[in-house]
């Protein structure tokens, strides 16, 4: 049984609810938010205990893991607390908001013994199960290119939380933390990026950060991809489009698990449509979203290797935004890795 305290009662209520489907891996014993009256909403029939002070989860020794969901300016400094505490942490997105604190982070990892794993949920889904499974057959093939769409919608009322919008309080914007996910997901699909070139602005709302984009992107094998970014958007939608040298596969508008949407596999032979069919009707049923997610983490925590999401997958997300980040303001590509000598390493924040 792995002993949890979830940190922020925000998106902390949607872990809350993966880790009651999941009792026989986690017990949440404490929930901490600075407004405990928010904290006290989410109990049902748990016994979490509920506090306001962080290091009181910290120090505590029957927590196992620590469950970061605070403020972005936040995940780099308690997280270097919990892992020095002896505990393993997960992180919710962005996992750092500069390289150097990404690096920080995984040099403590490597002092403590403990592990970190960086919140990607929407890997989680049957479709993106089905499409591993045809990667694995060989029924896909080279990647080729990819389109993104993340056309969201966002107002005045999510921007009434004070931290939002700013550069002192999220650290970056659509770009960091609303597209993030659908970015994973490419570079988990299509391979690691080579070099980007970007445009960011602000179009939608009255906020310092940016809330429109669009980026290039050459991946190590060779392929391309692009991405679409909106905040001003009618409705939330998100939308992938995977083109393989043998397969194209096309998302439905499912915005926050897109792999929970209908999918659509199609062979580039006709001949292969059966055996893909065959494949997509025949993939079991696994957990999805941040179920799948913690359900990977107490996989990882037994030793199974390529369970859960790894820190260099999150460190390798963070310098993915920081490339981006410099695209845009230098107006020229960004190759990737990025060096430690890189203008914007200690951050991209102006």
């Amino acid at each position: 049984m792995i002993r949890v305290a979830i940190l922020g009662a925000g998106i902390g209520r949607e872990h809350l609810l993966a880790y009651r489907r999941l009792p026989e891996k986690y017990q949440v014993l404490t929930v901490v938010d600075q407004n405990t009256a928010r904290a006290e909403e989410l109990r049902q029939n748990d016994t979490f205990a509920v506090a306001e002070d962080v290091m009181a989860a910290l120090n505590d020794p029957d927590i196992d893991l620590v469950d970061i969901c605070l403020p972005p300016h936040l995940h780099v400094p308690v997280c270097l607390n919990a892992l020095e505490a002896g505990k393993h942490v997960i992180c919710e997105k962005p996992l750092a908001t500069s390289l150097e604190g990404a690096h920080l982070i995984a040099q403590a990892a490597k002092t403590s013994g403990k592990k970190v794993f960086p919140v990607f949920q929407y890997r989680w889904g049957p479709a993106f199960n089905q499409l591993r499974r045809l990667i694995a057959e060989d029924l896909a093939g080279k990647p080729q290119v990819a389109s993104v769409e993340t056309h969201w919608s966002r107002g005045a009322d999510y921007y009434a939380v004070p931290w939002r919008g700013t550069w002192a309080g999220e650290q970056g914007g659509a770009v960091l933390g609303h597209a993030i996910h659908n970015h994973d997901l490419l570079t988990h699909f299509m391979g690691p990026v080579s070099r980007v070139a970007a445009m960011m602005t602000t179009r939608v709302n009255d906020i310092e950060t940016e809330d429109c984009a669009t980026i290039s992107f050459e991946m190590q094998n060779g392929a391309l991809a692009s991405s679409s970014i909106t905040l001003g958007a009618a409705t939330n939608e998100s939308r992938i489009r995977l083109v393989f040298e043998h397969l194209t596969a096309t998302s439905g508008s499912e915005p926050y698990a897109p792999g929970t949407g209908t999918w659509i596999f199609t062979a580039r032979d006709p001949a292969k449509q059966e055996a893909v069919d065959r494949i997509v009707s025949t993939t079991p049923v696994a957990p999805v979203g941040f179920e799948g997610f913690l359900t990977g983490v107490a996989q990882a925590l037994r030793g199974v290797n390529g369970a859960a999401v790894t820190l260099a997958e999150g460190i390798a997300s963070i310098e993915l935004v920081t490339a981006m980040y410099s695209a845009d303001r230098t107006a020229t590509y960004v190759n990737l890795p990025l060096p430690d000598t890189h203008p914007m390493f200690k951050g991209w924040q102006p």
